[in-house]
């Protein structure tokens, strides 16, 4: 029983001892209406876009139809939450601009997510595997695996995900290693950004942009800084700016409306239970 509840007599208590001690099990019920509310009927509440983001949008935007985009699905279920909107988002805006897609993994469990997201976005645009993009697949080793793309990309991936020839399909034509590919991104919950930057952007001169969970933005902004990074997606609020962009709303946008909607009802019953306090600390002092 709360303490409202053991009150002598079962009289009512004064309402600055009620706020106080209000009953946790409403502040459940709240949080799980406002979490799931919003994804049942999005709200797509303002978005303002950040200039990391717009950065990354406004490279994508500079490219010509038929340049190469490679992305790098770098992240597993965990994180899919954060990183899946950002990936769709960028698919989309890649197909709007009809680019060349070249999508791989350096963890193992990418592959299939990549594939998944691949083709529903690839629907939605009509764009055909082989033609228009490629899943490439998973290789191990960050360095190793950069490098080898650096000499030949074929001979790093001699099959795609589907066990087709690489080096034979429509979409690879041109493409031999990095010095082809117009741009990487990198979308990871891991430091394979750096990787990335180290050796596609350092030593082969490839423009490299990241979408990044949001405990890892800071780790990545003195690349922002030293121009090492085109820009960078961060976190759940970074694929709602996206999806802004690209004008087209989906799980970034409904993310952050359950996360706003959670967060006020949170701050109203902080104020509340302390509005409560100092009431009745003001009626026990005149008391």
């Amino acid at each position: 029983m709360t303490p409202a509840d053991q009150t002598s007599g079962g009289s009512r208590p004064p309402l600055a001892e009620r706020l106080a001690h209000i009953d946790r099990r409403y502040l459940f019920v709240l949080i799980a209406l406002a979490v799931i509310v919003p994804i049942l009927y999005p709200l797509h509440l303002p978005v303002t876009v950040s200039r990391r983001t717009q950065d990354v949008y406004d490279v994508v935007e500079s490219l010509k139809p038929g340049s190469v985009v490679c992305i790098s699905f770098d992240f597993g279920p965990a994180s899919m939450p954060e990183l899946r909107p950002m990936a769709v988002a960028l698919l989309h805006h890649c197909f709007q601009r009809n680019l060349r897609v070249l999508v791989m993994t350096l963890v193992a469990d990418g592959p299939v997510l990549a594939e998944g997201i691949l083709q529903e976005v690839a629907k939605e645009h009509h764009k055909v595997a082989g033609r228009d993009y490629i899943n490439l697949g998973f290789k191990y080793g960050f360095t190793s695996v950069i490098l080898g793309m650096g000499a030949d990309i074929p001979q790093v991936f001699p099959k795609d995900y589907g066990q087709k020839s690489t080096a034979s399909q429509p979409v690879m034509e041109g493409i031999r290693n990095l010095s082809n590919i117009d741009l990487v991104v990198d979308i990871s919950s891991s430091s394979a950004p750096a990787a990335w930057i180290t050796f596609a952007g350092a030593r082969f001169n490839v423009k490299v942009a990241a979408g990044v969970t949001a405990v890892m933005i800071v780790d990545f902004y003195p690349y922002l800084q030293t121009k090492q990074l085109e820009g960078m997606i961060g976190g759940l609020k970074g694929a709602a700016e996206y999806e802004v962009l690209v004008h087209h709303p989906g799980g970034g946008m409904t993310g952050m409306d359950s996360q706003s909607i959670a967060h006020i009802v949170i701050v109203a019953f902080v104020l509340l239970g302390n509005v409560g306090y100092l009431a009745m600390r003001r009626s026990r002092r005149r008391g």
